[in-house]
């Protein structure tokens, strides 16, 4: 389990992200949410995180409220995901520790985080399941007789 304390984001996070920019539709995101079944997208430009779009806000779009009671659904699939993303992202650096990585998707109920560099480029994005890969990874040993090692309980001294 203490290997596990060492473990940081780019060891374990993915590098290859499936981004959308700011103008990709309503329906286009949901095209990309069936065929890729994530929760979420990074939303990218100029190779910088402007935001993130999630199935939560997709259906956020659809709320009945006393104002619009029947949203026009062609309307709403029209809008660009920039009306929609929320801009206020938790991230993480590629050095943050897994510790650090899952207190935040704990505290914060999230299935995953984007990895940023220091100047707020997307490099990575680091899942529960990645998490759970690196603590399974961490932790294979654990229980285990060292090689070399007695597997018989050693016996215990009388206290003196």
């Amino acid at each position: 389990m203490y290997r596990f304390l060492e473990c940081m984001a780019d060891g374990y996070m993915t590098r290859a992200v499936t981004t959308v920019t700011r103008q990709v539709t309503m329906r286009q995101l949901e095209a990309l949410f069936e065929k890729y079944d994530f929760n979420s997208f990074p939303v990218v430009e100029d190779e910088k995180m402007i935001g993130i779009v999630t199935k939560f806000d997709f259906l956020r779009a659809f709320v009945f409220t006393t104002g619009r009671m029947v949203p026009d659904y062609d309307e709403l699939m029209r809008r660009p995901v920039a009306e929609m993303m929320t801009e206020a992202v938790i991230h993480v650096g590629p050095t943050t520790y897994l510790t650090r990585v899952l207190e935040l998707m704990v505290s914060h109920t999230t299935r995953s985080l984007p990895v940023l560099s220091s100047d707020q480029r997307l490099v990575g994005i680091i899942s529960r399941e990645d998490v759970m890969r690196a603590l399974r990874e961490a932790t294979q040993d654990a229980g285990r007789p060292r090689q070399g090692a007695s597997a018989r309980t050693p016996k215990r001294s009388r206290p003196e």
